[in-house]
């Protein structure tokens, strides 16, 4: 179920859609785009995507600065390659999609959730961020 130029298309879904939802989308666009389209959504949307994500993207050359958190019930006619999960309680909320989806579930520690200095959080969300690449991108390129 290719989308546009052939490309296959994934959904990340994350509670916020603030943080690391966002993060993945802006890998799989950066490192996989040829092959694959990616989205991401939230069972409960924040506000806004996170500062501290649009920065710790931006320092490696991943603008997710336009993004804007969304509800999965925005995307759940659409046609979907790959729907993935990468926080527990979104894999729970997870709703039913019209058509059979193949699903994975990949969970990562809520950078939002980082205390101490900004400093601190920035570890927090840097370290997030590069295991998603480390973890999730491989997963969806060998999907392809």
């Amino acid at each position: 179920m290719a989308g546009s130029e052939g490309r296959k298309r994934v959904l990340v879904l994350c509670t916020g859609n603030s943080c690391r939802s966002q993060m993945a989308e802006g890998w799989v666009n950066h490192l996989l785009g040829g092959l694959w389209e990616a989205r991401s959504a939230g069972t409960a949307p924040a506000t806004r995507v996170h500062p501290l994500a649009v920065r710790a993207m931006a320092e490696v050359g991943v603008d997710i600065g336009a993004g804007k958190p969304e509800h999965v019930n925005a995307y759940l006619g659409q046609p979907w390659d790959l729907v993935v999960t990468v926080c527990d309680s979104a894999k729970e909320a997870c709703p039913a999609f019209p058509r059979p989806i193949e699903k994975i579930h990949i969970s990562f520690f809520d950078p939002a959730a980082a205390e101490g200095t900004d400093d601190e959080k920035m570890a927090v969300f840097r370290r997030v961020r590069d295991e998603i690449r480390e973890r999730l991108v491989p997963e969806i390129r060998r999907r392809h």
